[in-house]
């Protein structure tokens, strides 16, 4: 019997609250995420923290980059009940969480040594993923040889063995418009899982698990929830 596909938050549950907050990650949770997809900047003083953008403009009104301001100063951009959570107050709100998981997506390979370092100070090596593109990836396989890695990929010819042997991806992770059987079975067949991303409509869910996907990464968690469910059933 084939194993159950992997349901991913998003940036957490977006539809409900801001992406990349704490809110968010738990609102994902509660609707049975079985892993949160983060994205980590760093501030000024080195401190990885939740934001995709290298600017606060988008979410936060703030036109500075998150490497200029220090951990002390998001106050400063924060709003009632809200601001930019750290790594480590997301990896916490996981571990409160049975079995669930933090997908830590790094665009770059300059966050990788902190955030690791925050995930081993921590102990929560079991607890988290890791997914980005080939150099980012390279940086984190180096640093932790065991980590899971999702493999972002652009392309319909599959990674050189060369560096499939030096990442040992667990999973290969396309946008969904690249996905079809042939690439689901030339993932399979070279020993990874098929991840895509980002699966928002619940017909394109319901193709991708008919094409035998096992990750998918979605904006609506509570959709993709159900519709995984209702595929196993």
């Amino acid at each position: 019997m084939k194993s159950r596909v992997r349901a991913v938050a998003h940036r957490g549950d977006p539809y409900l609250h801001r992406e990349n907050t704490l809110p968010a990650v738990r609102a994902a949770l509660a609707a049975g995420a079985d892993a949160v997809e983060v994205d980590v900047q760093l501030t000024r003083d080195g401190v990885p923290v939740l934001l995709h953008d290298h600017t606060l403009e988008r979410l936060w009104n703030d036109q500075r980059r998150i490497d200029r301001v220090a951990l002390d100063q998001l106050e400063e951009v924060a709003v009632p009940g809200i601001r930019i959570p750290t790594l480590a107050e997301a990896l916490q709100a996981v571990a409160a969480a049975d079995g669930a998981r933090l997908m830590i997506d790094l665009d770059e390979a300059r966050p990788a040594a902190a955030t690791w370092q925050v995930v081993s100070d921590l102990g929560a090596a079991d607890r988290v993923a890791f997914c980005g593109p080939v150099a980012a990836m390279l940086a984190v396989r180096e640093l932790a040889p065991e980590a899971e890695i999702s493999l972002t990929w652009n392309r319909l010819q599959l990674p050189k063995q060369r560096l499939l042997a030096e990442l040992r991806p667990s999973y290969l992770n396309p946008p969904f418009g690249l996905v079809d059987e042939r690439l689901v079975d030339s993932v399979h067949d070279a020993g990874m899982g098929l991840a895509t991303w980002t699966v928002d409509l619940g017909r394109t869910m319901r193709r991708m698990l008919a094409l035998g996907v096992d990750s998918l990464t979605s904006n609506r968690i509570a959709l993709l929830r159900r519709t995984i469910d209702q595929h196993h059933a």
